[in-house]
């Protein structure tokens, strides 16, 4: 017979030897503890724990404000002396007005920064980042609107195939322009010639001139004052200057005379003149709206002066009696649009007039 198999060694035994006793150890030394210390804090209430301390700490706010009294020798050189005078500067009031303007801005802000603000005054010392987000704002560009269209509609005279008395008004208007420029100039203002005709006078010759204008300028003074040479000569007796001092005096006391007759007769004339000063109003502002309405024509043919050139206007494309076929295809082609469009943003002031220059072949 073979040998009886082993049993497992994990029995009772086994088992009750292995069980862990840590939890029971623990609670066991924490009620130890808490009969020694009195009890577990768990149970205490917090008033007993806990207490409000009302009593003011005034050694610890002393040695605060000592600590904020010290000025640093950097700081106190940078301190104003109270001993030197300011120099008086013509800035006085921007300066009073910007001052004012930053105590506004200090009083909106906390406390903290009202404390930096006294102490950067006191010191002299200004702050270079305090408004950094003023300059993040950009400006904006004001774009003025032009009262000229864009694009203009030509009179109906201008079309391939317009009516006939259109088409002869269209040509009058043309025809009236051209003629203008060429009556500008036959009859314009003539250019100052750069030289003068005529055969060039010789030095001897110049000094003769010289002598003789000088001779003609004494002589014209001998002839003016004949009198005052006479009056000269004559010697005024004493009767003769009383009666020019009575004639002096009756004359100012006429003047006077005439002086208050003609105030009096304002004074009368008072409602009059009221109502002439009224009318003069009146067409004073009749003649300002005039010249706004002018403006404003003006304006919508002229373009604002940007250069130192004048805005040409372009001529106006009419077709001929001949040309008129009544038909597109048998237009002549030509390149006007890329001109067009250059003189419609001359004229509403979007870029300066340039000068006409013409293409030499």
């Amino acid at each position: 017979m073979g040998k009886k198999p082993k049993s497992s060694r994990k029995g009772k035994k086994a088992w009750r030897a292995n069980i862990s006793t840590d939890d029971i150890d623990e609670y066991i030394e924490k009620s130890t503890k808490d009969a020694l210390t009195g009890g577990s804090l768990a149970e205490v209430p917090n008033e007993s724990l806990f207490f409000v301390d009302k009593s003011k700490d005034l050694s610890v706010k002393r040695k605060i404000e000592k600590h904020r009294e010290k000025v640093l020798h950097c700081d106190s050189v940078l301190q104003r002396n109270p001993f030197v005078k300011a120099i008086p500067s013509s800035n006085d009031k921007r300066k009073s007005s910007m001052k004012k303007k930053k105590k506004n801005m200090k009083d909106s802000k906390g406390s903290t920064s009202k404390d930096d603000a006294t102490k950067n005054d006191e010191s002299g010392v200004v702050d270079l980042w305090e408004n950094e987000a003023e300059g993040d704002v950009r400006a904006r560009k004001i774009v003025k609107t032009s009262v000229i269209p864009a694009v203009e509609v030509d009179p109906p005279g201008c079309s391939f195939n317009p009516h006939f008395e259109a088409h002869q008004d269209s040509l009058a208007q043309a025809v009236a322009q051209e003629m203008q420029k060429v009556y500008q100039s036959e009859l314009g203002p003539q250019p100052v010639p750069l030289t003068v005709q005529g055969d060039a006078i010789e030095e001897e010759e110049m000094y003769f001139l010289e002598v003789d204008n000088v001779d003609d300028e004494a002589n014209d003074e001998n002839e003016a004052d004949p009198e005052k040479s006479s009056s000269m000569k004559k010697m005024v007796t004493r009767v003769e200057f009383n009666r020019r001092a009575r004639l002096k005096d009756r004359q100012k006391k006429e003047a006077e005379a005439k002086k208050k007759a003609e105030i009096s007769k304002e004074i009368d004339s008072l409602p009059e003149i009221i109502k002439e000063i009224a009318k003069e109003d009146e067409e004073k502002q009749k003649r300002k709206m005039r010249r706004i309405v002018a403006k404003e024509e003006r304006s919508k043919q002229q373009p604002p002066r940007l250069g130192r050139h004048k805005f040409v206007p372009a001529p106006t494309q009419v077709l001929l009696s001949e040309e008129i076929s009544g038909s597109l295809r048998k237009l002549k082609a030509c390149c006007t649009l890329a001109t067009d469009r250059f003189k419609s943003l001359e004229k509403r002031g979007l870029i300066p007039p340039s000068a006409n220059k013409r293409r030499r072949r």
